[in-house]
């Protein structure tokens, strides 16, 4: 079986692949992996981020300020982060967002931050990766606000419902899909996937979290993305090429991967 398949969403430079991230690079590649997509949270993050980038052909990368820390985000790190974004092999702003889950910053600097960002995004053309957890009425409301639907971007880790769902869809917005749909408990996720226009669908990893069946429990890693993709595949009730092959193709398009040849 020939898979090619993106990871869209994966931080390599978390502190989980310290000690053995080549590998787990080369065991993507050996899967069917043929580009990953590794995400900024912070200004450090998105330097690394952007490092793994410039040092490897199939990786890129996004420059972002996550919700969680949207109470420190300073003037000066703005500006870093737009200087980064203008390097060829950043292909997205993100992960940016809200996130009421946690709550580890206040609603209100999350929403500040999350407009910034947003403009931000605009202003350098590129699409945004949300990050949306128990907020879905607010992160639409202000990505309406913004006109975010001029750059367009992606829900990772979708976690809303059909009727949610097709809100997204409405503003021309992808649907990404982690490893949870291979969950018992993932019945709404997999709706999404039934219903959810194919040409709309990525999927992700979110490495080293969320890790799908069987290494639940256990790190994530890129080269697990091919666990959600089949799992796609059979929710789908089609063949595991021709969904991944769709899959890739809408990765490429939603991020602009115009080297990537399938």
């Amino acid at each position: 079986m020939n898979l090619k398949l993106i990871d869209s969403h994966t931080h390599l430079d978390m502190p989980q692949f310290r000690k053995d991230v080549d590998k787990v690079i080369e065991r993507a590649r050996r899967s069917g992996v043929i580009a990953m997509i590794t995400i900024g949270i912070s200004l450090d993050s998105s330097r690394a981020a952007l490092a793994f980038a410039e040092s490897h052909d199939d990786i890129y990368c996004t420059v972002g300020w996550h919700p969680h820390g949207a109470h420190e985000l300073t003037e000066d790190e703005i500006m870093a982060l737009k200087k980064l974004a203008k390097n060829p092999k950043v292909v997205a702003w993100g992960e940016i967002g809200l996130d009421y889950y946690r709550d580890r910053a206040p609603r209100d600097k999350q929403q500040v931050c999350f407009r910034q960002q947003i403009r931000l995004a605009r202003e350098c053309g590129l699409p945004v990766v949300i990050h949306d957890r128990d907020a879905h009425s607010d992160t639409l409301r202000i990505l309406k606000e913004e006109s975010a639907d001029e750059v367009g971007g992606v829900f990772h880790c979708f976690s809303g419902d059909w009727t949610f769902a097709r809100k997204c869809l409405d503003m021309g917005f992808y649907i990404s899909i982690p490893g949870t749909v291979t969950y018992n408990n993932a019945g709404e996720q997999r709706e999404v996937v039934k219903k959810c226009p194919m040409d709309r669908l990525i999927v992700e990893t979110d490495a080293p979290y969320l890790t799908p069946v069987p290494y639940r429990g256990k790190r994530n890693e890129p080269s697990y993305v091919v666990l959600t993709a089949r799992k796609v595949a059979e929710l789908r009730n089609r063949p595991l090429e021709e969904i991944s092959e769709q899959l890739t193709i809408n990765t490429i398009r939603l991020f602009g991967l115009k080297d990537i040849n399938i």
